[in-house]
């Protein structure tokens, strides 16, 4: 599988936001993460970088 996990950038940290991402969204206040389970979540924030060989999404908020 190629899903991925997304991480949320805060100072000098990462935190783990989703497991298994399937899609990264775009919207006009931020970006919706959608598992594949199905699961939803919505970060205020911007897409900071992507590791694809590691499987990460790095967010960071706005």
């Amino acid at each position: 599988m190629c899903e991925a996990n997304a991480y949320l950038i805060e100072e000098d940290s990462e935190s783990l936001v989703m497991e298994s991402v399937d899609t990264v969204n775009p919207e006009d206040d931020g970006i919706r993460l959608t598992s594949i389970f199905g699961e939803q979540k919505f970060i205020k924030g911007i897409i900071y970088s992507l590791s694809l060989v590691e499987h990460k999404i790095f967010l960071k908020k706005k």
